[in-house]
Order: structure tokens, then sequence, then C-alpha cells
């Protein structure tokens, strides 16, 4: 009797140590799922607009020339130094949104957004602007009804760029309400509403002093607002 009392003992004493470890395993994992659904509900409601192997959702406007290498997006001149922009196929009004790139100098490129024709748009430059001096994160808009001005807030400090690294520009564009960041530094905040809705898209500059000039985009999302 005393031997089955200490088997009986022995099993107790074994399946309480099991419950132990299986509850400190269950603690552990813990912070680890609540990581994770905090990081899914970060990314909730934002929408990749490049797919990383083609062009679809894409369209070409012009002779530049724009493809998908490594999973990129790269756009370069055409033939004869020739200009040309890309636009997503939708619009969108009012919105967050975030692309991640790196140039090849001397650049003149920019994000576009709420684009309607080359003359109803912004634009989040990314260039090297010498009359004004102007730099990455400033705001363009061809055709502004301001007397002829385009560029609508100037960007002057050109250290908050990597010339040679990736480099994050943020849109944020909500009713009038107008803000551009390079690399977390806000460069651009106005309200504005001569363009309320449009297309997003990317510009290759006509000119031979820009004929070495790459724009890559590793990535660019958007979240509607």
């Amino acid at each position: 009797m005393i031997k089955h009392r200490g088997v009986l003992l022995s099993v107790v004493c074994f399946t309480a140590i099991a419950m132990s470890v299986a509850a400190l395993e269950a603690e552990s994992v813990k912070p680890v799922k609540e990581k994770a659904r905090k990081g899914a509900k970060a990314e909730e409601g934002w929408v990749s607009l490049f797919n990383g192997k083609d062009l679809t959702g894409w369209k070409a406007e012009g002779k530049a020339d724009w493809k998908v290498v490594d999973g990129m997006l790269v756009g370069k001149q055409g033939p004869n130094n020739a200009p040309g922009d890309l636009f997503t196929e939708k619009s969108f009004k009012d919105f967050e949104l975030t692309c991640t790139y790196k140039c090849t100098w001397p650049c003149n490129s920019g994000v576009w957004f709420r684009y309607k024709d080359s003359k109803t748009a912004y634009q989040a430059d990314i260039l090297e602007y010498k009359k004004p001096v102007a730099y990455s994160g400033t705001l363009y808009s061809p055709g502004y009804p301001g007397g002829g001005q385009t560029f609508m807030v100037i960007n002057l400090d050109k250290e908050i760029e990597k010339r040679d690294g990736w480099n994050t520009i943020r849109v944020v564009a909500n009713g009038d309400h107008i803000q551009i960041l390079v690399n977390g530094k806000k460069t651009a905040d106005v309200h504005d509403k001569h363009v309320d809705e449009g297309k997003i898209g990317f510009q290759v500059h006509p000119g031979a002093e820009f004929g070495p000039m790459s724009i890559t985009v590793k990535e660019i999302k958007i979240k509607p607002l």
C-alpha cells in the first residue's frame, strides 16, 4: 500500500510540474501574439499600390522608361532624354501615402497626387532645384491659381534626404489640408482646395542634364481617410 501511495505521489508531482511548464510557455507566447496583433492593427487600412511584379494598376504617359527590376519600380528618361509620367488607374481624394525611394543624381522627379491633368495637380518634389533653390519635399502645383506660382511651399533643407540611400516621403491630403514629410521631417503644411481628387503618380523630367537620373521605388502604399 505504501508503494502505491509513492507511485501516486510521483504521478501527482509530475503532473503538477508539467502543468507549470505549460503555463509558463503559454505566458511566454502571449507577448509574441500581442505584438503580432498590434502589428496587424497598425497595417489596417493600408493598401499597396505596387505589387513588386509588374505595372498592374498603373498607366504610363509620355516616353519615359518604366520597368520592374528586382521587385522594385524604376523610372528613367526615354530616347533622346524623353520625359514621362506613370499614374495609377484609380483616383484618390483624402488619404495618407508613404513612398520609399532612392535616386540616381542629378534627379528631377516627384510623387504626383490628386493629379487630374498637366495643369491641375499637386506634386511632392524629389529634386535639387537652383532657381529658386528648392529641395525634395517641396510642394509643387503646375497651373497653381496664385499669379503663376508653381512652388507652393519650398523646402530649403537638403540635409534631410539621403542622397545615396533610401528615403521615405509621406503625403497627407485631408480635405484642404496638405502635408509633406521627408524622412519624418515636415517640409510642407498648407491649406488649399483647388484640387480635391486625382491620381497618384511619378514623374521623370526631360533634359540632357538629367540624363543619368533614375527614380527607384521600393514601396508605395496608401490609406484612405
